[in-house]
């Protein structure tokens, strides 16, 4: 019988996911972030570089073969198709590294994970936490965060699931439309009622 809980982490692009999953680190939950084994997954010649090239074409690969996060990016949020195609490419690799870094396990683990329910992992999770921010709060973050345009952040913003779809389909909610001190504060407060529940 295993010995943690796993907790899905998702939520809106833009939202303050990542400083959610920070404050719950802080609190002493161990944290697994999707796009830390994605990254990992992204080396030259990997099977999951390999497959991305042969279905995106070679303008998502650098010169020397690895991938190029701009070019892939563009290529994947240019349609709701493309989206889709990278997604059902990458997290069944995802998935499967996940579940090797469960072994051995206890307590909260939350899995960090932007594109949970894409993948289907929700359905191994024991609760889901998603965090929503307003559309305009969200606009402007990741513009800063990832320098682009906002036609571009719009076009990321959009390929997303609506926000009443996280609230529809999450157990908790964390809302982010004031500052980081609130939204930690949020988060430390729903660690110690998930934790309680795993004693």
């Amino acid at each position: 019988m295993r010995q943690y809980k796993l907790i899905g982490l998702t939520g809106q692009t833009g939202a303050g996911k990542s400083t959610v999953a920070k404050a719950f680190a802080a609190c002493g939950a161990a944290v697994i972030n999707a796009d830390e084994i994605v990254a990992q997954l992204y080396v030259k010649g990997s099977p999951c570089v390999r497959t991305i090239g042969a279905c995106f074409g070679k303008q998502v690969l650098t010169d020397s073969g690895e991938i190029n996060r701009r070019a892939l990016a563009q290529a994947a949020f240019a349609s709701p198709e493309n989206t889709q195609l990278l997604g059902n490419i990458v997290h069944p690799f995802v998935t499967a590294v996940l579940f090797e870094r469960l072994r051995g396990r206890s307590g909260v683990v939350i899995y960090d994970a932007p594109q949970l329910f894409e993948a289907g992992a929700d359905v191994i999770c024991d609760g889901v936490i998603a965090v929503t921010a307003d559309e305009s709060s969200r606009l402007q973050r990741i513009m800063a965060r990832d320098g682009i345009t906002e036609a571009r952040a719009r076009e990321r913003m959009s390929a997303q699931r609506s926000e009443a779809f996280f609230r529809e389909n999450a157990d908790y909610i964390i809302e982010n439309n004031g500052d980081e001190a609130a939204l930690r504060h949020k988060a430390a407060l729903l660690y110690l009622t998930i934790a309680t529940e795993v004693r």
